[in-house]
């Protein structure tokens, strides 16, 4: 897949809990590159949740594509997969032990905004959350124009590779 912006990163992968620790090291490094430090933290729980979600509850297979844009000042990151089942934040759990249905609850929490929808192109699904972006430093300095965009392809049987971006091609998901 190729990016056609300075401002978006796109990684394809299969939603596997070793793959979700490289994608949360991905959106980090992006993140750090594009001198956005202080939502590294927040948009690698909420990438990781989301993923997590994917591979706890997507049918009938595992991959998906997690996209990262930065936008007018905000940091937004999709996350794309095959099943059409919209996700639905849930109550607080009654028990205080149980170990499910938190993910969206956190992704509400460390969010500004949240939502999903179903894909316009197809069947599947995008679930999202965003975040004020401010560069490191003064937080009153505008958001920098970052360098070229990175595009990443994860498959099951390979070490991710980075390459960057050199021309625009076609117009991106969303």
């Amino acid at each position: 897949m190729i990016s056609h912006s300075r401002r978006h990163c796109v990684v394809e992968l299969q939603a596997l809990p070793s793959r979700i620790g490289q994608i949360r090291r991905i959106v980090s490094a992006q993140l750090r590159h594009w001198q956005l430090d202080p939502l590294i933290d927040r948009a690698a729980l909420g990438v990781t949740e989301l993923l997590s979600n994917v591979h706890r509850h997507a049918q009938p297979d595992k991959t998906c594509t997690v996209e990262i844009e930065l936008r007018l000042g905000r940091l937004t990151v999709s996350v794309y997969d095959s099943d059409p089942r919209l996700p639905v934040l849930r109550e607080a759990a009654a028990d205080a032990l149980e170990t499910c249905g938190r993910g969206l609850a956190l992704v509400e929490a460390v969010s500004e905004a949240w939502g999903a929808r179903n894909q316009d192109d197809g069947p599947g699904k995008v679930v999202w959350f965003s975040l004020r972006a401010a560069p490191v430093g003064n937080g009153s300095k505008p958001v920098r124009e970052p360098a070229p965009a990175v595009v990443v392809a994860v498959d099951a049987s390979a070490v991710p590779t980075v390459m960057p971006v050199a021309a625009s091609v076609g117009a991106g998901p969303g």
